[in-house]
């Protein structure tokens, strides 16, 4: 029988006051007096540990409280181990960035925001440039609006010093995915313009309804293209 005296995280033995509890094992439950439980814990020479204080009866297990601190910990080991790490990932852009740059950060940002790591992008003004705040208040805006697909708005463009900042974070729902039916109505369209481009003079009836094209959008197009093609 341990001694009571293991620390005030859970109560223990003696430590647990209440009339009665609840004691839970691989069989199931049982609710008796707590004393008839310290018995119990006694003969079996392990300790009466409670669980869950605001049950009602309390719930408590039969079990040595040295193992059962230990199978704790790894528990809670094995559960920070499971979490994904999540980074914060700087994007730099000057007031004046040119479409390149631009375009090419936007890449990257798209990355850090799938692979579950938020962005921080930011606009830094040197010298004079601090007179363009409202240029690079823009810039982070659209570079927001260009990112809607993978991540969400944390924090609004903010000017801290020389510097403003945007915050993203990734979706958790990731990028939405395309259904079956629309990836078999995709492979069919796609197998018809390849038979038109091979055999110019295949004729493509077009049905009443619009055909394969009809819920595509410009699908219309698609049509008139393939028929100046024969």
């Amino acid at each position: 029988m341990k001694s009571d005296k293991k620390g005030n995280q859970y109560r223990v033995n003696e430590q647990i006051r209440v009339r009665e509890i609840r004691i839970v094992d691989e069989d199931g439950s049982t609710v008796m007096p707590t004393r008839q439980a310290l018995d119990m814990a006694r003969q079996q020479g392990v300790d009466l540990v409670e669980i869950s204080p605001n049950a009602q009866p309390p719930v408590c297990r039969l079990i040595d409280y040295s193992k059962f601190l230990y199978q704790q910990k790894k528990r809670a080991k094995e559960m920070k181990a499971k979490q994904v790490k999540q980074d914060i990932k700087e994007i730099r852009f000057g007031p004046q960035t040119d479409e390149h740059d631009y375009n090419f950060k936007l890449k990257h940002a798209k990355e850090f925001l799938e692979e579950g790591n938020k962005v921080r992008a930011y606009v830094f003004f040197r010298g004079r440039s601090i007179l363009f705040k409202e240029q690079g208040e823009v810039l982070l805006l659209r570079f927001a609006n260009d990112l809607e697909e993978f991540g969400k708005v944390e924090q609004m463009p903010s000017l801290e010093g020389k510097k403003m900042f945007l915050y993203l974070s990734p979706k958790k729902t990731g990028v939405a995915k395309k259904s079956q039916q629309k990836k078999d109505r995709e492979k069919r369209e796609a197998e018809a313009k390849e038979t038109v481009k091979q055999n110019p003079e295949t004729q493509i009836e077009e049905p009443a309804n619009g055909g394969l094209f009809a819920n595509v959008k410009g699908g219309e197009d698609i049509l008139k293209k393939l028929k100046t093609e024969e």
